[in-house]
């Protein structure tokens, strides 16, 4: 009953009054054209590779686009990478541009550009030697081809946008130009892995620590005041350096850090896009992550993008989408539909909407990595899901197989021989059917959710610097931050609940009064901000649930007298008395009480929590103990406060929900109400 439990708490907080008929969506203002793309570069060539003699290969290419359009494909995303495009500096050469988007126009296809800025060519590195990326323990990362020089570096950073305009020069009076898709996954380092290194971070050369010096400046205002925020002595700012050390003291120079690197990684974004609407402003431009921040993790080393922020610095933000890349056993429903909910979450929190960048086609491989056989169903499952959440692009990853690299042979939509598959003729069958409804695809939004999972990004910090297992993961529980959200999440699909997730600066800025429930995973380190929002939106309404060890921390690491922190033990009506790790991992609680907080439960149901048992005690005449742990200590209290209430759980469900559903038997029989 456990697992079981865990899905009827959550659907429970949903009390049947709450669950009112949704108003129609506003109409928004649409563009007007839909893109279903598919991957083309030109040939076989793989990305961000491109055939020599573009020239030459008219009639072969021709072809190729023929078979797209005759298949159902409104749209093409080709690519250039910046090695190829500009081999000496100035001197530019974008014929495989010229070619298909020449070609694109007779055919009756659109054209999308993916710029590969981080092949670079050698001469950037040649002109600019103290270019090169600087790892945390003072090695230089060569480029080899990829992942090219330090944006930081002013030769590097006027070289890069320069190329950008000189492209959008090249490309303004295409008919089939429609749309940029300006940095493909980004990250500090891309397309290259220096597997000599231990625990590489990036990038600690002399330009990215200036501007990591002006970027504290504009945060604190004075060497003092960052002196005191760091517990430092500095006496001049060229002192300050980024973090390299765990300590025992303050890790609030390590929290800067990480958040400098994801504000960077949405500066370095919004200069790519402002080099090349400067020149074409009437054309669209996007990007794209490696996939949704809910799976990746602001620690990671070569730098993580946050969607919310990434968002903000273009017209479209959107994400990959591989279900089985080079999987054995596929990803699960419940998987795909958190990735599609958290992009379209992010992209629609400009009120635009969210694009697919790469959309799996075919079996993936990584070298002897293979996944399984993706299907004709799969291709119709994942494309209509992505759909039905209001993405506003699709662009199917690839026509031809890969045919070079550690990805040989797979991902294509067709074979490498050029005969057509099932997948592809599905695919271009949905295509047909978006394009002769495209206004309706254009105009439609997803219905607006009442329950929404929060997304903080301070919740992967709580400790500072440590070593990494993994991505996103602390060294001691593997993937906590991500579980903990899926596995709400989780719980919640079976139920048709629609649901958001909420990025935490959202709470702070006031904006949680739209959602009926918020959920709030793994939540030991929140801002004052986020706090006092908190607290409002229950004053106002709101129900909250949440899980063990609420503002442990602040946005500073400092831990906080009473917890819940920011005096949000008078919203919760309790308080930790007593805190340990399990030695199993596991925090058994019992329901001892009926209570109209979880009404779907009764005494006696059992729930699983992960890692640590918290004992509260109620603070106050409106709070209720309606689950124990075995020793008989509270394990979950409910209360009310002002106009709405919370529920404070005292280990965390959510994680081990998303590592054990898979063993409980249950997760494809939970209720449908």
């Amino acid at each position: 009953m456990r697992f079981l439990g865990f899905a009827l708490l959550t659907v429970g907080l949903l009390l049947p009054e709450t669950l009112a008929e949704q108003p129609a969506a506003p109409e928004k203002k649409s563009a007007d054209f839909f893109p279903m793309a598919v991957w083309y570069g030109g040939g076989k060539a793989r990305a961000p590779m491109l055939v020599p003699d573009p020239k030459t290969q008219r009639q072969v290419w021709r072809a190729d686009l023929e078979k797209i359009r005759g298949l159902g494909f409104n749209a093409i995303r080709c690519w250039v990478d910046w090695a190829t495009a500009e081999p000496q500096q100035g001197q530019f050469n974008f014929d495989t541009i010229d070619v298909l988007a020449g070609l694109a126009e007779e055919v009756g296809l659109k054209v999308i550009i993916q710029v590969y800025a981080d092949s670079a060519p050698d001469w950037v590195g040649k002109k600019y030697p103290d270019s090169h990326f600087i790892a945390i323990s003072g090695e230089v990362m060569p480029s080899e081809s990829a992942p090219g020089f330090c944006f930081d570096h002013p030769g590097v950073r006027g070289a890069l946008l320069g190329f950008f305009t000189a492209l959008a020069e090249c490309v303004k009076h295409s008919p089939a130009f429609f749309a940029w898709d300006l940095w493909s996954e980004p990250h500090v380092i891309n397309w290259a892995s220096a597997t000599y290194m231990t625990s590489p971070e990036f990038c600690f050369c002399p330009y990215t620590r200036a501007r990591f010096q002006e970027w504290l400046k504009k945060k604190h205002g004075s060497l003092e005041v960052l002196n005191k925020s760091w517990y430092r002595r500095f006496t001049q700012w060229s002192e300050v350096e980024p973090p390299r050390l765990s300590t025992i003291l303050s890790y609030t120079d390590y929290l800067d850090w990480r958040f400098f690197i994801i504000n960077k990684l949405a500066e370095d974004l919004r200069s790519r896009y402002e080099s090349v609407k400067r020149v074409v402003p009437d054309r669209i431009a996007t990007s794209h992550a490696a996939a949704p921040s809910l799976f990746t993790s602001p620690l990671d080393g070569d730098g993580d993008p946050d969607d919310w922020l990434m968002a903000q610095q273009v017209d479209y933000w959107g994400t990959s989408f591989y279900p089985k890349h080079s999987f054995p056993v596929g990803r699960d429903a419940a998987w795909w539909g958190a990735l599609l909910d958290f992009s379209r979450s992010s992209g629609y929190s400009r009120a635009n909407g969210f694009w697919i960048g790469e959309l799996q086609a075919g079996f993936g491989t990584v070298g002897l990595h293979l996944s399984s056989t993706v299907t004709p169903q799969d291709i119709k499952v994942w494309t209509w899901s992505a759909l039905a959440r209001g993405a506003k692009a699709i662009s199917t990853y690839a026509w031809y197989p890969m045919s070079s690299g550690y990805e040989s042979g797979g991902f294509g939509l067709i074979n490498l021989d050029g005969s057509i598959t099932e997948r592809a003729r599905q695919a271009g069958q949905i295509a047909r059917i978006v394009a002769k409804n495209q206004d309706l695809f254009l105009r439609a939004s997803p219905t607006p959710a009442e329950v929404a999972v929060v997304y903080n990004s301070l919740s992967y910090l709580v400790g500072g610097r440590r070593a990494l297992s993994g991505a996103g993961a602390q060294k001691e529980f593997a993937g906590i931050e991500r579980n903990s959200m899926l596995g709400i999440y989780r719980a919640l699909f079976p139920s048709n609940v629609p649901v958001d997730f909420m990025h935490i600066t959202e709470i702070a800025q006031g904006k949680a009064g739209r959602y009926k429930l918020v959920l709030l995973p793994y939540p030991l380190m929140i801002s004052e901000a986020a706090a006092k929002g908190l607290a409002d939106y229950v004053r106002n309404g709101g129900a909250l649930m949440t899980e063990a060890r609420l503002a442990w921390d602040d946005e500073r690491g400092y831990a906080k007298e009473i917890i819940p922190g920011f005096d949000l033990h008078l919203i919760t009506g309790c308080r930790e008395t007593s805190v340990q790790q399990t030695a199993s991992g596991k925090a058994e609680m019992e329901i001892v009480s009926q209570d109209q907080s979880i009404p779907r439960l009764k005494p006696g149901d059992r729930l699983s929590g992960g890692i640590l048992a918290e004992v509260l005690e109620p603070s106050s005449p409106q709070a209720r103990v309606i689950a124990r742990f075995a020793d008989g200590t509270p394990a979950m209290i409910a209360s009310v406060h002002g106009k709405g209430k919370t529920l404070v759980a005292s280990s965390f469900l959510g994680m081990l929900y998303e590592s054990d559903h898979r063993f409980a038997g249950l997760g494809r029989r939970l209720p449908t109400g």
